[in-house]
């Protein structure tokens, strides 16, 4: 009896052991392929050099919300970052209960504009992609915060 229960236990912690490297590779088969997908960031081209962006022209001087309880809201942009969330002291101020308290930030780097998740429950996202580190933002392109969706205008 006690020489079935440790094959069982050995057989269990194998399917648990196969299972976790199963996982790893799976997420790290998600990220490669996003990656390697032929997403190519707006303003850059397959040979590394920079092309025209046809989305918009110039920086962005505006945050708009475009949707959401605070729908066509205007904050003009400077050279500080916005923090976005629920707290009382962040930039954009949200009513929504899918934001988190600090949700994300959209920081400046010369003229271009970045957004970021602060760590928040349900995610920021760009467009369509999740975001998870520090991503470019264009011009014109929505950006969801829980139930509200902000866009970068000229």
């Amino acid at each position: 009896m006690q020489g079935i229960l440790l094959q069982v236990t050995r057989f269990g912690f194998l399917i648990l052991l196969w299972l976790f490297v199963w996982a790893i590779i799976r997420t790290m088969r998600s990220d490669l392929s996003a990656a390697t997908s032929g997403r190519i960031p707006i303003g850059a081209s397959r040979s590394g050099r920079r092309a025209r962006s046809t989305r918009s022209r110039g920086s962005a001087k505006y945050l708009v919300v475009t949707a959401g309880a605070l729908a066509n809201t205007r904050i003009t942009l400077g050279t500080q970052p916005v923090l976005i969330g629920r707290a009382d002291d962040s930039t954009l101020v949200l009513t929504d209960d899918y934001a988190s308290e600090r949700h994300a930030r959209l920081s400046p780097r010369g003229d271009d504009w970045y957004v970021e998740d602060l760590g928040s429950t349900n995610g920021t996202y760009l467009d369509r992609s999740k975001v998870t580190t520090a991503v470019k933002a264009p011009i014109n392109t929505p950006i969801r915060v829980g139930k509200t969706v902000i866009e970068l205008r000229p």
